[in-house]
């Protein structure tokens, strides 16, 4: 008998359906020659602290560091019941051999080996290695078994991953909880990520906006934005500082005769997009159907899984190997309305097939898996849920463009010169539309929200030459500002974990540093939806912001565990265990110096930081109830007496004898304004207005008003008092 381990449920019965296993069991399913069971996920895990040590269930600093020489694992109990039919199925007399089943990754590798090394067996094990659920690709995979230990360096990666996490989490979430007092969750990847995020955070806090002004000129059928050509950064040329500079400008053109001093074309290409990987489709469902990268993840799984409508989606690998091309050819024979439509404006040889471009089919910078690509099962549409649909339409109109030719335009640049005073204009003619003639209907959706500037390049221009005259119809003035960083979305953070060494100042150590990322394309959304979990990070429509929490953590977080740089260098040196490039022991020994350097960091170095009572541990582990903090100088407008602050708003003292003064914290978030805290509120209370880099909060006539930069009416008006103060 062979015995198959996959991963879920849901991929074990379609193994047995391919096989011919038609007997259900208890927990598997049999047949004449094989006998597939499964996980449900993780059936095995590492120990608790305390399970290696008794001596560990008793929080103390002078027990840390905790370095065991091994970290045994343990049966997780809610599992416990299937991890018995796995075990007793793996180790029967009766089993020759075993098929290691679970997802082609590193923590599929991960949840085998737990299982296998828990069961104590010692049976033999082939790999099953797929990137597609459909029949076909099964059948491919058991054609094409390897020996496990052609894997190997894939499972040491996996267990040196799942050993420096709890090292590092284990040992500074209790240094910090200690030492400060409060509930702390440091870890080897979500704290550099919380990082990004309380950077942005402080970025946007800190900014100081700089109003300018910008002068247009109407020469009848263009227009063109006056500019400085002396500047030094053209990015900013066209600012002007005041508005009387503006208006003088404005009088001293305006009904002047004006003339073409230049007009330039340049053709430009834009090559079509690459492949998606899991991180690049992420970012585009983020940016494009406002899925958050947990979502996508999951619709892309179910994709997988459930409709065998994608290969497998948790892949870093944006090319195909050469081999691919064959099912490739396979799968757009397949696809239906309208993706079939779509496919006359593929580039192709004369003999009908597809031009292979370095740019698609690399056998060299394919990993594990390939990029995601549709399968070659016709796909029914109008039985797909919406997103699945939304989705899988990302994945199928990318694999099309990108056989796509060139995007092809000239790009048109005009200098207008009126009494001294230059203008430009900037303009694109198309010549081939190419690729992006996939997302035609896309345009108004992207571009939607844009700043004028933003778009202006695609304007068309009339036909120009140096010597043309025209006349300033008309001029127009227009008050900016300049703009903070925008907040961090699922698709910018995403890019961000991906290039965690982008922004390192040092070039050598930057170089190094390519490829670098924190965590991996399968585990980045996990991280993100932890930070929210955990209290760390908030969402606030598509944007994720750092709580107070998490500002006040990396406060006391030293730069070893907060940089996304040290992340990025333990990732990469994961990758070249995995490729056996690297030892195992090495790696180790740095991940136990760093856990070492933490705690004695938190034992002594870490700065002297108060944390809120809200984060407070209780004398057993539990966190105490929370009390209202008092806000010295600010003073209730209803009836004169002191404002406390709650974990969620700000009211009255004297609330029990009936004021009901309230501000809740997160009033003007809802309308895209900033949340509230202590600091914002004594200065509203104090003079009434409180002046941003986003705009301006008010309180007047019993109202809360937020009213955004460059806007005349508020975004957000909230009610403060609901009733009068009892007398």
């Amino acid at each position: 008998m062979i015995v198959i381990v996959a991963e879920k449920p849901s991929v074990a019965r379609d193994i047995a359906r391919v096989l011919g296993c038609k007997k259900s069991g208890e927990g598997f399913i049999a047949g004449e020659q094989y006998t597939v069971t499964w996980a449900l996920g993780h059936l095995v895990t590492l120990c608790e602290p305390d399970e290696v040590d008794e001596k560990y269930k008793k929080w103390r600093m002078e027990l840390l560091p905790m370095l065991p020489e091994t970290l045994p694992t343990k049966i997780i109990p809610k599992t416990r019941k299937q991890f018995t039919v796995v075990k007793k199925l793996i180790n029967d007399k009766e089993t020759e051999k075993i098929i290691c089943a679970t997802d082609a990754g590193r923590e599929g590798e991960l949840i085998f080996h737990y299982i296998y090394t828990q069961a104590k067996c010692s049976k033999p094990v082939d790999r099953l290695w797929i990137s597609s659920m459909t029949d076909e690709a099964i059948r491919e995979g058991f054609a094409n078994l390897k020996p496990a230990e052609e894997y190997l360096g894939l499972r040491k990666s996996a267990v040196c991953r799942s050993e420096a996490d709890w090292l590092v989490g284990m040992n500074a979430s209790r240094a910090f909880t200690l030492r400060y007092d409060a509930l702390l969750s440091v870890g080897r990847v979500q704290t550099p990520t919380l990082n990004i995020l309380v950077k942005r955070r402080r970025q946007i806090e800190e900014f100081v906006p700089v109003e300018y002004h910008t002068l247009t000129a109407d020469f009848g059928d263009y227009s063109g934005v006056w500019f400085d050509e002396n500047a030094e950064d053209e990015k900013t040329a066209h600012r002007i500082d005041t508005k009387e500079r503006a208006e003088e400008l404005s009088q001293l053109v305006r009904g002047k005769p004006a003339t073409v001093k230049e007009a330039t074309s340049e053709e430009k290409k834009e090559l079509p997009p690459q492949l998606y990987d899991l991180t690049s489709l992420q970012r585009d469902a983020n940016r494009l159907l406002g899925f958050t990268a947990d979502k996508t993840l999951k619709i892309a799984q179910s994709l997988y899984e459930k409709w065998k409508l994608l290969t497998y989606p948790r892949t870093d690998s944006r090319y195909l190997p050469m081999d691919m091309l064959p099912k490739l050819h396979q799968t757009l024979k397949s696809m239906a309305e309208p993706y079939r439509s779509m496919e006359k404006g593929m580039e192709r040889k004369e003999d009908g097939h597809l031009y292979v471009s370095k740019r698609i089919f690399d056998n060299a910078k394919v990993s594990d898996h390939h990029a995601i690509l549709p399968t070659p099962r016709t796909a029914e549409l109008d039985k797909l849920p919406p997103d699945e649909r939304s989705l899988y339409d990302l994945v199928a109109r990318r694999m099309i463009a990108a056989f796509y030719p060139a995007y092809v335009y000239d790009a048109l640049k005009v200098i207008t010169v009126c009494e001294g005073e230059s203008f430009k204009s900037t303009g694109r003619n198309v010549k081939v539309m190419g690729w992006k003639e996939m997302y035609r209907e896309d345009t108004p959706k992207k571009t939607r929200g844009k700043k004028k500037e933003e778009t202006e390049d695609d304007a068309p221009l009339p036909p120009l030459e140096a010597g043309d005259e025209r006349t300033v119809k008309k001029t127009a003035v227009q008050q900016s500002a300049t703009k903070p960083p925008a907040p961090h979305t699922d698709a910018s953070l995403l890019a961000a974990m991906e290039h965690a060494g982008r922004e390192i100042e040092d070039e050598a150590l930057r170089e190094s540093m390519k490829g670098a990322g924190l965590g991996t394309p399968a585990t980045r959304a996990a991280i993100i939806e932890r930070l929210i979990t955990v209290g760390y990070a908030a969402r606030r429509g598509r944007t994720i912001n750092a709580t107070d929490k998490g500002v006040q953590l990396i406060a006391v977080a030293p730069e070893e565990i907060a940089s996304p740089e040290m992340t990025g260098k333990w990732e990469l040196a994961l990758d070249d265990i995995a490729k056996g490039k690297r030892d195992t022991q090495r790696f180790m020994e740095g991940i136990r110096r760093m856990t070492v350097f933490l705690v004695d960091y938190a034992k002594g170095n870490a700065p002297q930081v108060d944390f809120p009572e809200d984060m407070k541990r209780g004398k057993k582990g539990g966190k105490k109830a929370p009390a209202a903090k008092v806000i010295e100088g600010a003073v209730c407008p209803v009836c004169g007496k002191g404002v406390q602050e709650s974990p969620k708003a700000f009211g009255c003292s004297a609330w029990r004898e009936g004021c009901r003064f309230t501000i809740w914290k997160d009033c003007l978030s809802r309308a895209g304004g900033p949340q509230l805290n202590s600091k914002i509120v004594q200065l509203l209370l104090r003079s009434g207005e409180v002046k941003g880099s986003t705009g301006v909060i008010r309180i007047e006539n019993g109202f809360l008003t937020f009213t955004k930069t460059g806007e005349q009416n508020p975004a957000a008006k909230v009610n403060l008092i609901y009733e009068k103060a009892a007398k």
